[in-house]
């Protein structure tokens, strides 16, 4: 049987790789038979926002105080579970600095994977980028360029991804859909809505969204603005709109456990980032049939959007462009279903049967090696 260890953050948020890691392990666990064990920094497995296969071993490692003590307990911790686990494969999904350099921090006796969930750029956190902050990401970089290539093999999940990295060991692997809906099931792209999931973080966007949406708003009243995901202390965007008059036509609400129903719900999907790795809740729209439209921002979209067939690409911050291509999708209806049905095409691609192969080839290369 193989033994698969994965480390992380944490398991029992609302985010993108929570859910991703939900869906791989479970299947790894359940459909393919392998002994999976999640270790988990400060995380109580008692709570998931994710179902999680019942088969599967969560370990949780407690790191607290001062850096040097949280590093020493965070080292002694990890080293601990990996040697009473004697595992086949490690797969790192931490997309912090700690995650990459953990082959120096732990030493590398078993065969290592690092899973890279996003773009570098989400370390800019905001427009304002000054000559200390460039030189803080240069050096940072340069440490998770040099951690990266200690790993047997790096994934990232686009070929766009792969132009951030500059190393030997990389290799591209999707993230897999979790749900793919019979065609009765299908959004019949008639609700006057418009969608957006994720959390209100920089790297997402919301702010450029919220300018967008004013100008559709101003040509299109009657449709709504539905944004899902983790929101903000300061509840920035919520200010945001109503700074703006227009939220008397956008809801935001907090991350839901069945957002399929809102994919279904919705007509068009919008993706105003900054940045991504990937871009999940595109093919999870696009399986219900609903036409995207996103910044062509770094690097996820581009992998996933045929600009003009199932979606829309929009260059970088171009606002004004957004607004009116969202706009194009609400007046034409038949143009509307014709995208929908190339993007429900393009979901296929992402089955899990056809990305599961990937990782199984490459778990049993590693074991061989």
């Amino acid at each position: 049987m193989t033994k698969i260890v994965y480390i992380t953050n944490g398991v029992s948020g609302p985010g993108g790789l929570e859910r991703v890691l939900s869906i791989k392990t479970s299947y790894f666990a359940d459909a393919m038979q392998y002994d999976v064990h999640i270790i988990a920094l400060n995380n109580d497995s008692s709570d998931l926002f994710y179902n999680f296969s019942k088969a599967i071993t969560f370990h949780n490692v407690k790191a607290t105080g001062n850096p040097l003590s949280y590093l020493k307990q965070y080292r002694k911790g990890i080293k601990q579970a990996l040697n009473a686990l004697q595992p086949d494969v490690v797969c790192v999904c931490d997309d912090g600095l700690k995650g990459l350099l953990l082959p120096y921090i732990v030493g590398k006796p078993f065969p290592m994977v690092y899973e890279r969930h996003a773009s570098k750029n989400i370390e800019i956190k905001s427009d304002n980028y000054s000559f200390l902050n460039s030189l803080k990401n240069r050096l940072k970089f340069r440490l998770m360029d040099l951690g990266a290539a200690k790993y047997d093999t790096f994934v990232v999940l686009t070929h766009g991804n792969t132009k951030e990295w500059h190393l030997k060991n990389i290799q591209v692997i999707p993230n897999p859909l979790s749900f793919f809906p019979a065609h009765e099931e299908l959004s019949k792209l008639t609700n006057k809505k418009v969608l957006a999931v994720g959390n209100h973080g920089y790297q997402k966007g919301y702010d450029r969204l919220l300018q967008s949406w004013k100008l559709v708003n101003n040509k299109h009243p009657d449709w709504m603005l539905e944004i899902y995901g983790k929101i903000d202390a300061e509840e920035k965007h919520k200010k945001l709109a109503k700074e703006l008059g227009v939220s008397h036509s956008v809801i935001i609400h907090p991350p839901i456990k069945n957002i399929a129903d809102k994919y279904q719900e919705a007509s068009i999907y919008v993706m105003p980032s900054r940045s991504e790795g990937f871009g999940m809740v595109l093919i999870e729209a696009m399986a219900y049939g609903v036409p995207c439209i996103s910044f062509d921002c770094p690097s996820g979209p581009k992998d996933i959007i045929t600009n003009e067939k199932d979606g829309y690409l929009i260059e970088n911050g171009e606002i004004k462009v957004f607004a009116s291509k969202i706009c194009e999708l609400i007046e034409n209806n038949d143009l509307r279903v014709e995208m929908g049905k190339n993007a429900r095409l393009k979901a296929e691609k992402y089955l899990l049967k056809n990305i599961i192969p990937l990782w199984e080839e490459l778990f049993q290369k590693l074991k061989q090696d």
